[in-house]
């Protein structure tokens, strides 16, 4: 992730200044703000601000005047509570802002999520950089045979590099495309006094879809979860995965109590249809249950085989 002198100067500015507040603050966020945490090859995500703490979910689920006088370990079991049955209200009382970067096919994405505020990178007024997703490799994968949103095995030798040349030659080709129909360098000077550029929100479309775009991206706490809870999984796409696991940094900093009950009753936790836990209750007493039996599809019966760690 590379930033220019102007970027880390904004950032340590904004880093050294102060504010006095009566406010509840979080220690562990505060030292994480504006912070970058490096994402992809030239991504990143940034806490710019926040509202409320573990406490302000406890305050609104108990509708207190202040921030309470329960123990912490009350206020830990009704966080746990509200998790566990799915409360969502007590939740929407914290906020957080982030500073995104991230390509384009991702944010793309993302914004399927229609549950935030979000301002983005303006192209029809400034100039976008010369930077691409290219990735890694390790993530350079076939399309899968058995899932048509997944990937399959991974591509070697001569066609991975081939494929990575690609992706370097059409970016390149097209941003040097993108400059020239704007008739601008990357500097924003004229190339050719004598001839007018073709209008930015015009030359735009020419772009490919792994050039880098930024937005800030605010959401309450509740929001924030259930876009984790998709997008952290094992079986969302890296490229949005990588961005919400730096994601889950920052919620185990803001809301401790929030995250440890997050990530035991949504992350690690598995969803039973009817018919599933009757098929374990059948087991647990004993019944030799087989597939054919059980009222289940042969899909479901799969997952809920690999849920009990069992053979299928």
């Amino acid at each position: 992730m590379d930033l220019t002198e102007a970027q880390r100067q904004e950032m340590a500015e904004a880093r050294a200044a102060r504010s006095e507040t009566r406010r509840p603050t979080v220690p562990a966020l505060e030292a994480m703000l504006f912070e970058v945490m490096p994402v992809l090859d030239h991504g990143f995500v940034r806490v710019i601000d926040y509202m409320g703490d573990d406490g302000a979910v406890v305050q609104a689920a108990r509708v207190s005047y202040g921030r309470g006088t329960k123990a912490a370990n009350e206020d830990r079991g009704l966080i746990r509570y509200l998790m566990r049955h799915r409360h969502s209200t007590p939740f929407e009382m914290c906020e957080i802002k982030y500073h995104v970067k991230l390509p384009i096919f991702i944010a793309r994405q993302w914004i399927r999520h229609r549950t935030a505020n979000v301002n983005e990178y303006s192209a029809r007024y400034s100039v976008l950089d010369r930077e691409f997703y290219i990735p890694e490799p390790s993530q350079l994968a076939a399309q899968s045979a058995i899932n048509r949103q997944g990937r399959g095995d991974v591509l070697e030798g001569e066609e991975a590099a081939h494929v990575l040349n690609l992706l370097r030659q059409d970016a390149m080709t097209n941003y040097d495309h993108y400059l020239e129909m704007l008739n601008e360098g990357e500097e924003g000077q004229m190339r050719d006094e004598s001839r007018r550029g073709l209008a930015r929100e015009l030359a735009r479309m020419n772009l490919t879809l792994n050039s880098y775009t930024q937005w800030y991206w605010k959401t309450d706490l509740h929001n924030l979860l259930h876009f984790l809870s998709l997008r952290a999984d094992s079986h969302a796409q890296y490229e949005i995965r990588v961005y919400a696991e730096a994601m889950m940094k920052s919620l185990a900093a803001w809301v401790p109590s929030v995250y440890e009950a997050f990530r035991d009753y949504r992350l690690g936790a598995v969803t039973l249809s009817a018919q599933m836990l009757e098929v374990v209750k059948r087991k647990l007493s004993g019944e030799q249950v087989e597939q054919k039996g059980s009222g289940l599809s042969a899909r479901e019966w799969r997952e809920l085989m690999s849920m009990l760690g069992q053979e299928g």
